[in-house]
């Protein structure tokens, strides 16, 4: 037996034509290149024993260009944190229909911000589940990044703003299927929220990275106050329903959804309040987060104040507890919301002199963070003014409303630009998929050497293991055997 040579033992592991055949071939928008894309590529192996191994490498591509432009670069980078213009537009046109004193004009305003926020919102989702159909593994990743993942909060957000107006503008025109309607949609959105809240509050506990306490932001309210905006969705849910046991229900959940995410949203702010004790304003690029504590005390106040005036009217009705149940729960109701407001003041001043502090401050989506705080701020503003009556809290909240508005028109048209020169699409967990890509390209590779050395060695002990003949002809061991 003739001695084989190593190049007739071990081929080549990866013939470039193959490879080549199988790159020309990727032209599907489909396959998810940029995110550890994987294409098994079978190759057999002949060992020294002559029998075939079969090997598979992970084929890995960087991002292709195609994916860097047109409608493919906004979805793959359309963040959860866009979600923030349907919460910021739902504020607004809420703010209109809340206001004080009365005009049609006011009416038809707030109309046509609901039906542009329905019109928002329905892009996004639609863009969203785009996205992760897509590429279904940069879900994972942006579930995984610490910030990225909080701007789930912002989606049963927006969508309560949409429940809100339904509430006070296509139920008195369009009657009891409205109300019923409205009721599953809030309870659509309470389940998402509190899905968001419990779920993200696990993640972030079980992360397997420590965090230090200067990456903490006011973000991580976000997740916490969609179940509290659910739970004040659901107490003007239950202002509209006729069945008074239906209206129990819904007081009930939403009073237990408020006694979720309250005392969670205080704990953070003790939090976030050392943070920046001990470490200072946050970044500039993220100061305006500093107006996010307005959020939980204002929509907070709102909120128990609101069920308590519901409890008032239905506790009797119902027999629930006590005929003195509902007006106690209406009373408590109230200072917990005025003690709660005034906690705001102290978080709007600190707001105020950081951004005073860190201007200028460059345009970014974060900038959305201005309205959708202020803008319940101002909501709970008018209604502590209805329930005392006071003038001073109705013009107090009245000016907070106005001033919203106004940042909503200078915020949407820097959305706009930045949004049509595409500078806004950037979602900064994608970076997290480049890593992982090439922590995946290094193993693969650090693999493809391993596998090549084992063979080399194969091949070269079965070639000194080979007999050999003797001058005589008969076979005798390799001496070196």
């Amino acid at each position: 037996m003739p001695s084989a040579g190593r190049e007739d033992v071990v081929p080549s592991l990866f013939p470039k034509s193959s490879l080549d055949g199988t790159l020309d071939d990727m032209d599907n928008p489909t396959v998810t290149t940029p995110a550890l894309q994987q294409i098994q590529s079978h190759h057999t192996v002949t060992d020294p024993s002559g029998q075939e191994l079969e090997t598979s490498k992970s084929q890995l591509k960087t991002t292709p260009e195609k994916y860097e432009h047109g409608w493919r670069r906004i979805v793959r980078n359309f963040s959860p944190s866009w979600f923030s213009v349907t919460m910021g537009t739902g504020i607004v046109s809420l703010i209109f229909i809340t206001i004080p004193w009365k005009a049609d004009w006011l009416h038809y305003l707030g109309i046509v911000f609901f039906v542009l926020n329905v019109c928002l919102f329905s892009l996004a989702f639609m863009a969203s589940i785009l996205r992760y159909t897509i590429w279904p593994e940069i879900w994972t990743v942006m579930i995984q990044d610490a910030t990225n993942s909080l701007f789930l909060g912002t989606v049963p957000m927006g969508f309560a703003t949409i429940i809100e107006m339904w509430i006070f503008v296509c139920v008195p025109a369009w009657g009891e299927w409205a109300v019923y309607f409205a009721w599953a949609l809030w309870m659509l959105d309470s389940i998402v929220a509190v899905l968001v809240t419990v779920s993200l509050g696990v993640l972030l506990m079980s992360a397997s990275h420590q965090r230090s306490l200067d990456s903490i932001t006011a973000a991580q309210l976000l997740p916490i106050a969609a179940t509290l905006v659910a739970a004040g969705t659901g107490a003007e849910v239950a202002a509209i329903l006729p069945n008074p046991q239906h209206a129990l229900g819904t007081i009930i959940a939403s009073y237990i959804m408020w006694g979720m995410a309250t005392p969670m949203a205080l704990i953070t702010l003790v939090v976030y309040y050392q943070r920046l004790a001990l470490h200072k304003m946050p970044p500039r690029e993220i100061i305006v987060s500093a107006f996010l504590p307005l959020g939980p005390l204002g929509f907070g106040g709102y909120t128990i104040l609101y069920l308590g005036k519901q409890a008032a009217r239905v506790f009797p009705q119902t027999g629930t507890i006590d005929p003195l149940a509902g007006q106690i729960a209406y009373v408590l109701g109230f200072f917990i919301s005025l003690i709660m407001w005034s906690n705001g003041l102290i978080w709007f001043a600190f707001a105020l002199a950081a951004i005073h502090k860190s201007r200028p401050f460059p345009f970014n989506m974060g900038w959305w963070g201005f309205t959708f705080p202020l803008g319940v701020y101002a909501c709970s503003t008018i209604l502590i003014g209805e329930e005392m009556p006071s003038l001073f809290f109705r013009v107090l909240g009245t000016i907070f409303g106005v001033a919203v508005i106004l940042l909503w028109i200078v915020i949407a048209l820097g959305t706009a630009r930045g949004a049509w020169s595409g500078e806004l699409f950037h979602a900064p967990c994608l970076a997290n998929l480049k890593r992982q890509q090439e922590s995946a390209e290094r193993a693969s590779s650090e693999e493809e050497k391993s596998l090549g050395v084992t063979s080399r060695s194969s091949a070269s002990k079965g070639t000194l293991l080979t007999p050999q003949r003797s001058p005589e002809g008969r076979s005798a061991p390799d001496i070196d055997g």
